[in-house]
């Protein structure tokens, strides 16, 4: 079987078992779960022997006319690089891992035909965008993916968190892909194809007649699905979808389109000093800003959305100095240890009970009980800290390297500034990103007090994809080497001045982390170690003095009442009160209560957008149901009020019109002899 062939199975698999999943879901139940499995799987395998094959050579291009336009033609095409073949990989593993931990942590759950058949679609409509070598299919694959998360972020649509959220995240994505159609067809009109060789052929013949206009009107809709500021706000709160579907979304699928696309079509934003300028600003803003907001996050999984937007952020910044291998190799290794860290939190969250870090830290041994998720999580923060050797330091130095060539003069694809911009920012994100995974970690795991509760081990299916995506959070830096040959060819190793940078910033954001949560951790009162039961778990309910506060933490308690929580937990175990050391409020001071509160930017754009909008459809409204509407009615009650009246005339009565007759006659007579007079006096 041919390359080819074998490509084109790659997405065609997933979208099968998704039609088969929605047609069988009720029909025949038991088929829903080897429908969302094997086709997925398959789907993995097949993804692997096209990179085998592929092996980083030269790129495969094969294509077939759509649908004749008059114009510009569509065709359904293939563009098989390094790039593509690699991420299709990371789709595939990642989604086997999703749909397998899923037939465990959603087991109970009466909608798991429906879900695990989106799941399927989502993974079939990002594959396409991976290997569509034409902008029309791929912005099928890009569509596919925002209409599947609203279905999946809303998976629980019986409380309003989750139906406002799948609608935010569907409307603010929605905004970036009006500008994102746009641009693409300006760009077809420029290259006169919509392929994408065709396209890269044409810039590199300087053929773009609006090389910034472009690539701005394409940045707007990559920062809308890859939630970068200002378009990022949807991402934090779509943490109300089952945790499955955020590893889904975050990892691999969604939010890496928008990265995988400019890394596609570099030379397209390369050709714009400019633009490039604002994408590094763009990077820069974004990373910083939440890594300042992941501080403050009492929900474990708002912690890790704030940090997926950071991390999108550098894969943006290494776009924005020119170099597309640093940001898919750090696309790659984000990949892996992200998907790890929410399918722990969903472990931990299925164990303790609860989302809230601050509930966590009151429990004790929690670690203990799940050991698992200790050793993986673990593994996976270290990572996201870019702690050497795990993964995430070598691909964020690869970043951190690209920025510093460019800022040194070394590489001038990109503006100097643009450098600087990212190499900063890269630094002091670093720093962030240490504190806030230290601070989740001890929150998570070396809480004090009533006993965390004992349900056993959790299921094989949660356990073993953990362990399995622990592999390549430790060891997928070791192939920064070969993955050059995949990519541009150019160094992906680290420098030594970087390596002291990042570094240094990291394990002093870790330590000081851990110094300000001890100081927190001396100051609280003694709790005793009761264990932690619901009133139906068949334990000791507490008669701790946890238990005596009767007020938890808002946070806790809006945590706690998740339908995901009520859903996957045992026997839902009451969460302990009480004040939590939590070393983000020492660390951010005054900037807590903002930061914890996304810098109140949804509010921002509550008056700057939805409160005008809102104000001028409600103008529309009063102008259509009062002006139009009684101009409208003016019209037809005019020719009834003059039908009454001639109504009225018409009695019947023989008299009557003989009367009206007469009168009329008598009128007309002394009109004619009064016009006789005045026509002979003149």
């Amino acid at each position: 079987m041919s390359t080819t062939t074998l490509a084109v199975l790659v997405p065609l698999l997933p979208f099968l078992g998704a039609v088969a999943g929605l047609l069988l879901g009720r029909t025949a139940p038991g088929f829903v779960r080897p429908l969302a499995l094997l086709p997925t799987l398959a789907a993995a395998v097949l993804a692997v022997l096209v990179a085998v094959r592929q092996g980083g050579g030269k790129a495969i291009d094969t294509a077939t006319e759509l649908t004749p336009t008059g114009s510009v033609p569509i065709e359904l095409s293939l563009h098989l690089d390094g790039f593509a073949a690699l991420v299709a990989v990371l789709v595939g593993v990642v989604a086997t891992c999703v749909q397998l931990y899923s037939t465990a942590y959603l087991r109970e759950d009466p909608r798991y035909p429906s879900y695990a058949a989106l799941v399927s679609l989502f993974t079939s409509a990002m594959l396409l965008v991976v290997y569509s070598g034409d902008l029309m299919v791929l912005l099928v694959g890009w569509e596919i993916m925002g209409i599947c998360s609203y279905f999946l972020v809303g998976h629980y649509w019986e409380t309003e968190a989750a139906r406002s959220a799948s609608l935010k995240a569907f409307l603010v994505t929605k905004l970036g892909d009006v500008p994102f159609l746009i641009g693409l067809f300006a760009l077809a009109a420029d290259a006169g194809s919509f392929r994408i060789t065709g396209i890269l052929g044409t810039v590199a013949a300087g053929g773009l007649d609006h090389p910034t206009l472009i690539a701005l009107l394409l940045l707007a809709g990559v920062a809308g699905k890859s939630a970068q500021f200002p378009l990022h706000t949807w991402l934090p709160d779509a943490m109300a979808g089952p945790t499955p579907v955020s590893a889904l979304i975050h990892a691999a699928t969604m939010v890496a389109a928008g990265v995988y696309f400019i890394a596609r079509l570099l030379p397209v934003f390369t050709a714009s000093r400019a633009a490039l300028l604002v994408m590094a600003v763009m990077a820069a803003v974004t990373m910083v800003g939440s890594g300042l907001a992941a501080l403050a996050q009492d929900d474990i999984k708002r912690v890790l959305a704030y940090s997926t937007v950071g991390q999108l952020g550098y894969m943006t910044g290494a776009l924005a100095v020119g170099d597309r291998g640093a940001a898919v190799f750090h696309l790659l290794s984000h990949g892996a240890f992200k998907a790890l860290l929410f399918l722990g939190a969903g472990v931990i969250i299925h164990a303790a009970g609860t989302n809230s870090l601050a509930a966590m830290s009151r429990m004790d041994g929690l670690a203990k009980r799940i050991p698992d998720a200790f050793w993986t999580m673990t593994i996976a923060l270290l990572a996201l800290a870019a702690i050497p050797p795990f993964a995430g330091f070598f691909s964020k130095e690869a970043v951190l390297v690209a920025a510093e060539h460019t800022a040194t003069g070394h590489e001038r694809l990109a503006p100097a500034a643009a450098g600087w911009v990212v190499l900063t920012a890269g630094v002091l994100t670093a720093l962030l990103t240490a504190a806030y995974a230290a601070r989740l970690w001890l929150m998570a795991f070396r809480g004090r007090g009533a006993a965390a509760p004992d349900h056993g081990r959790e299921p094989l299916a949660m356990t073993g994809v953990l362990w399995l995506l622990a592999i390549p959070s430790v060891g997928f830096g070791l192939a920064a080497g070969p993955l050059a040959d995949w990519f541009d060819g150019r160094e992906l190793s680290p420098t030594v001045t970087t390596s002291v940078l990042g570094t240094g910033a990291a394990v002093l954001g870790a330590v000081l982390t851990y110094a300000l949560w001890q100081r927190a951790t001396a100051k609280l009162p003694a709790v005793p170690a009761v264990p932690v039961t619901g009133a139906g778990a068949g334990g000791v309910e507490q008669p701790a003095v946890a238990a005596a506060d009767s007020a938890a933490t808002a946070a806790a308690e809006s945590a706690a009442e998740t339908p995901e929580v009520a859903e996957v937990t045992h026997e839902h175990p009451a969460v302990p009160a009480g004040p939590a050391p939590d070393p983000g409020r020492a660390l951010l001071g005054p900037l807590h209560r903002h930061a914890a509160d996304g810098f109140h930017l949804d509010a921002v754009y509550d008056r700057l957008f939805v409160r005008p909008v809102r104000a001028a459809a409600g103008l529309v409204r009063f102008l259509d149901r009062e002006v139009v509407d009684t101009y409208v009615r003016g019209a037809g009650t005019g020719p009834r009020l003059l039908g009454s009246l001639v109504r009225r005339a018409q009695t019947g009565n023989v008299q009557s019109y003989l009367s009206a007759l007469l009168a009329g006659a008598v009128v007309l007579a002394i009109a004619t002899a009064v016009l006789a007079n005045i026509n002979a006096g003149s």
